[in-house]
């Protein structure tokens, strides 16, 4: 195993508008990842990919908690502080 390599993704404050679009972006992008990788795995073994089928639900429940923030903030009339890390470390497996 090696050490820990962190990458700055987002780091800011943003008004709504560039907070939302930020954000849905960063998770509908995941989301289509998942429904590309299953749809190629359903091609090529005639079953849904295990990793997709648990992360779009779990992903999409994530962005019910994300609207209703950026509700909030809209609703309040309030920037968002927005932080976002990526931890990758080497696997030897």
């Amino acid at each position: 195993m090696s050490k820990a390599k962190k990458l700055k993704l987002i780091e800011g404050e943003f008004p709504f508008r560039e907070a939302k679009e930020i954000l849905f972006n960063v998770f509908y992008t995941k989301i289509n990842f998942h429904q590309r990788n299953n749809f190629s795995y359903k091609e090529r073994f005639g079953k849904e990919d295990p990793t997709a089928k648990k992360r779009i639900p779990a992903l999409k429940k994530e962005l019910v908690k994300l609207e209703k923030i950026l509700n909030e903030a809209e609703a309040k009339d309030k920037r968002l502080i927005i932080s976002s890390e990526i931890t990758i470390t080497l696997s030897d497996d």
